[in-house]
């Protein structure tokens, strides 16, 4: 019989999204990636730099501007103070993908309830769902390819101009959100797959993919070549983050191998997907199985082809990974009944008694790490008391039964139990007395009425919480001292010491110092990055 998810997978999986993307969205602190971005789509509408974008008033051109121009529309809507509306393109955008990836995988399984896994796997995989709630690019640029491929896809089957423009125009959008990144990471591994597997469609197909690159660059390079026309140094902006792919952050070829751990409680099973002559002999289709096997095998090594790694830069091999860890899911569903091998029911116990073991364990974990300050947070503690023991026990009673599509089920909502009720519970630990926002600066310029400089280059969330561009008086070793007799600077403390040797006939007075650290200085998350002095500098 089927279960209610799989009579309505879509409302399934928009329900699961939203308790992974919407709950708590605006509660987690603004990191630097997103505060980069999110700066830029201020100064959009404060300053109407919609195509020659800017960060803290100078140029910024080394990431394209879609994700920045959905953002600067919702700041248009709603303004710039609630943390939840602005981080909800992102949000949304990662429904998109999971959308497109769900119909994705259904015109290859059409008959059976594996989009429905594949789906459920790629929206609770932690870096997916991070990513999905931290507005940067990476999830604008994956989502929109993820949707070219699906047309591109639907194309080859179906050969209509509506098919190819869509392709078209989402590969452009995922141009127009990181570059090339996602074309070369998600949409030509998905090519090598396909044509491996599928080449004696190659001949037709190959032109429909020109089509679609041709359409997708026109677009995509629509902005970077008008804006290096217009702006001759945009030219050394746009070079310089294509040089970085070879020459900063460098990581061995080998640093992405454990790409799967990203998965988060999909970490054994997406292991054992990647098993191939183990799954081959168990899949239902072992056709589409090597196609889902080679596409995420293909994206990993062209991704630790590139010099320049980070951990967030594996998120597109995670995407076709979910697809083939659907398969080892749909095969336990299937067969875990039938299963003979000891050493194989062994490996399923573990891996799914691992996920219920940290059910049992988190309750009392956190009650030892909470108790002093769970007051105030009680009802978030009960919740997630009672989420955790009743998915527990439901994975434990679905091994012991072998109804393993009970056991996935639970675990699905088991992470959905974690990001609603952990997210709030954190802010626990956000009990740094010496927490300054940037913002207040404003007070102490109004009441001195003087103009406040950076002094050793900015910090973006900084700037993001200070609400308005900081001149930087700093430019590499030089120091531009500011023409006004008195003014503010915000420096680092060390840097403050050097600062007052160039500053002749300057007297520096300390008025605060900015903190945006809301974990105290003895937590090992305190950053001294966000932690500045401010000076009131007065001219002798």
């Amino acid at each position: 019989m089927k279960s209610l998810a799989e009579k309505y997978p879509l409302a399934a999986l928009m329900a699961v999204s939203v308790l992974m993307l919407f709950v708590h969205l605006g509660l987690i602190q603004t990191n630097i990636m997103e505060a980069r971005n999110l700066i830029t789509a201020r100064e959009m509408v404060n300053d109407g730099h919609w195509i020659f974008t800017t960060m803290n008033g100078l140029p910024r051109y080394e990431k394209p501007p879609l994700p920045t121009w959905l953002t600067a529309f919702f700041m248009l809507m709603d303004g710039m103070q609630s943390m939840f509306v602005l981080r909800l393109p992102a949000a949304l955008i990662c429904v998109l993908l999971v959308y497109f990836f769900y119909k994705l995988v259904k015109r290859f399984q059409p008959e059976n309830n594996q989009p429905l896994y594949a789906s459920l796997i790629l929206i609770t995989s932690f870096y997916i769902f991070f990513s999905g709630r931290d507005n940067q690019w990476d999830i604008y640029t994956h989502a929109f390819m993820v949707a070219c491929i699906y047309f591109l896809y639907k194309s080859f089957n179906k050969n209509t101009a509506l098919n190819i423009a869509l392709a078209g125009l989402f590969a452009g959008c995922s141009f127009l959100s990181k570059g090339p990144v996602s074309m070369y990471g998600l949409l030509l591994s998905f090519l090598i797959a396909y044509f491996i597997i599928y080449r004696q469609k190659a001949g037709k197909n190959l032109l429909l993919c020109l089509i679609v690159l041709c359409i997708g660059l026109a677009i995509g390079l629509s902005w970077p070549l008008y804006v290096k026309y217009l702006d001759t140094g945009a030219g050394t902006a746009l070079s310089k983050q294509t040089a970085n792919w070879g020459n900063y952050e460098v990581k061995p070829f080998y640093y992405y191998w454990s790409f799967f751990t990203q998965s988060g409680i999909w970490t054994i099973p997406s292991f054992i997907s990647l098993m191939y002559f183990y799954m081959r002999k168990r899949v239902s289709n072992s056709k589409i199985y090597t196609f889902s096997f080679l596409w995420t095998i293909s994206s990993l090594l062209l991704l630790s082809f590139i010099p320049e790694k980070k951990v967030r830069y594996i998120l597109p091999a995670l995407i076709p990974l979910a697809m083939n860890t659907s398969f080892y899911i749909q095969y336990l569903i299937i067969s875990f009944k039938q299963i003979t091998g000891r050493y194989e029911k062994l490996v399923v116990y573990i891996s799914f008694g691992l996920i219920a073991l940290i059910g049992l364990a988190v309750p009392f974990t956190g009650l030892f790490l909470l108790k002093p300050r769970l007051e105030n947070y009680m009802g978030w503690y009960i919740l997630l008391v009672i989420i955790s023991f009743t998915c527990a026990f439901t994975i434990i009673n679905g091994l012991m039964k072998k109804h393993f599509a009970q056991v996935f089920y639970a675990s699905v909502f088991f992470m959905c139990g974690i990001v609603t009720t952990i997210i709030p519970l954190s802010k626990i630990f956000y009990t740094n007395s010496n927490y300054y926002d940037a913002a207040n600066l404003h007070g102490i310029e109004k009441k001195h009425n003087i103009k406040t400089y950076e002094g050793d280059g900015f910090v973006p969330e900084i700037i993001w919480s200070y609400g308005n561009p900081m001149p930087n008086i700093a430019d590499g070793n030089s120091v531009k001292i500011p023409a006004d007799t008195n003014f503010g600077l915000l420096v680092y403390a060390g840097k403050a010491d050097e600062l007052m040797h160039s500053f002749n006939n300057y007297s520096f007075t300390q008025l605060a110092t900015v903190d945006l650290n809301e974990v105290p200085a003895e937590n090992r998350l305190y950053n001294k990055r966000l932690v500045k002095n401010y000076y009131l500098v007065k001219k002798l």
